[in-house]
């Protein structure tokens, strides 16, 4: 609870996330009923990246502000909607804000969608819920993401996204976060699931996947992007995703897209990335 995303954001680990949960949502855009998106570890919603934490960590300007300089034409039209987002906030060209994934949600959600906002850290919970008191699609909680889980699914919408992204500073976290998971396939077995996952010396990565692949969902993806080598006390090399129910063509999408995150986000000659299933589709 001790984790704040703002000394974090728009870090390249935000961009793969941001970027995939973009086109996640639009493909739920495509049909005409009203989806529902729970984030289950939902921050304070806008960062300021001229702020004090943000200014400590330095950690967008490895990311966010890398992404300045268009892409091929093919792979902007991708970058579109998570651009149009970033551009709304950021008005006067400068890149002052940046969106956590609850603003992403609802800048890019219809006015008949909702969301579940939650955060548990109490601070956070308490601006979270300032930033959209005014709007009726969302309802902010601040509980721990594993109850917040079993208390709304499954959605009354029958359609949708989950958003798991915890920390991980707790080394019984990669565990929670597959039993989370594996009560949200339960409860929500037609709904889009997207897990974070870092990658960096250790073995939480290795757990998550395990434990996803164990639960057998067809059309499982795993997307990788690393930004440098791991190694012991470096800190987050890069980070991974997890898609569970993956919507059809996005795999494709991302296969186009992946490599050029990794190009312009890498650190000096690096920058890698892998798209490939855990379980096919059927």
């Amino acid at each position: 609870m001790n984790y704040r995303h703002a000394y974090h954001a728009g870090n390249h680990a935000d961009v793969l996330k941001h970027t995939v949960m973009a086109r996640v949502l639009e493909h739920l855009k495509k049909k005409d009923k009203p989806f529902r998106v729970i984030d289950a570890h939902a921050g304070i919603g806008l960062y300021d990246l001229t702020g004090t934490e943000a200014g400590k960590t330095g950690e967008w300007e490895g990311g966010i502000a890398k992404m300045a300089e268009a892409f091929a034409p093919e792979v902007e039209a991708l970058l579109a909607p998570y651009r149009a987002v970033i551009a709304a906030l950021n008005p006067d060209g400068a890149l002052k804000v940046y969106p956590g994934s609850p603003e992403l949600a609802l800048r890019l959600m219809r006015r008949g969608d909702r969301m579940i906002a939650n955060e548990l850290h109490p601070q956070d919970a308490i601006t979270l819920e300032r930033h959209y008191l005014h709007d009726p699609r969302v309802d902010v909680t601040s509980m721990d993401a594993e109850t917040c889980l079993k208390a709304k699914l499954p959605p009354p919408e029958r359609r949708g996204l989950i958003l798991i992204d915890p920390p991980y500073e707790l080394k019984t976290e990669a565990e929670k976060t597959v039993r989370m998971l594996a009560h949200a396939v339960r409860r929500f077995a037609q709904g889009v699931c997207l897990v974070w996952y870092p990658l960096k010396a250790g073995e939480t990565a290795e757990t998550v996947l395990s434990g996803i692949k164990g639960l057998g969902v067809p059309g499982t993806l795993k997307i990788e992007l690393r930004v440098r080598e791991a190694f012991s006390a470096g800190g987050l090399a890069g980070s991974g995703l997890a898609i569970l129910n993956t919507p059809w063509t996005l795999d494709a999408e991302l296969r186009l897209l992946l490599p050029a995150l990794a190009t312009r986000l890498g650190i000096g000659t690096w920058g890698e990335s892998s798209v490939e299933w855990l379980v096919s589709p059927t």
